[in-house]
């Protein structure tokens, strides 16, 4: 079996009129970006794709990305390992902290999630996710549009790779450059 190809950004079709080739990123494969607080892995960005960018991150316990909106992004979450307490609904009322107890106009609540459930968040729907548990969970997660997410996880994980209590102040700077609200605190272990 030979290694996987991965095409030019923008080599749309090769000589003669063939198709350019697809990227294949296999298991364990792709670049890691980490920090105590989260480990990501950039499987799709935007040099390969134009709809989103798609990523696996390792959530561990006691993480709590908090409540937040995005006025142009959609978000897929889909649950691999573990269970996440998750939330993509306007609340009734949205209070500072404790998403973890809001209630939508039609009774919705909070979900655990577990393996196989997917979560999708159109722009402009608040949403948060945590593991309140004490193993870590796996998500695959898809952002788009590109290369926004893939920035983000960047930039955010080098401010909580830096040790101690999350820098607040930094954090609410970075989400105000990537189109997001932050609604309730990020929290982590």
């Amino acid at each position: 079996m030979s290694a996987p190809h991965v095409a030019a950004p923008g080599s749309g079709r090769g000589e003669a009129g063939a198709a350019a080739e697809g990227l294949l990123v296999p298991p364990g494969q792709g670049r890691v970006v980490r920090a105590p607080a989260q480990h990501v892995t950039f499987k799709v960005t935007g040099a390969h794709s134009r709809a989103a960018s798609s990523f696996e991150v390792v959530v561990p316990p006691g993480f709590d990305v908090g409540a937040h909106v995005h006025t142009r992004s959609e978000e897929l979450f889909y649950v691999l390992e573990g269970e996440l307490d998750v939330l993509a609904f306007e609340p009734r009322i949205r209070t500072p902290d404790h998403w973890q107890e809001w209630e939508s106009p039609a009774g919705g609540r909070v979900v655990r999630a577990t393996p196989g459930t997917v979560i999708v968040v159109p722009p402009g729907c608040p949403h948060a996710f945590a593991n309140p548990t004490d193993e870590p969970a796996k998500m695959f997660f898809q952002a788009s549009p590109p290369p926004d997410h893939e920035r983000y996880f960047e930039e955010l994980l080098q401010i909580l790779g830096a040790g101690g209590p999350p820098d607040h102040t930094a954090i609410e700077e970075l989400r105000a450059r990537y189109d997001i609200e932050q609604l309730t605190p990020l929290r982590h272990r």
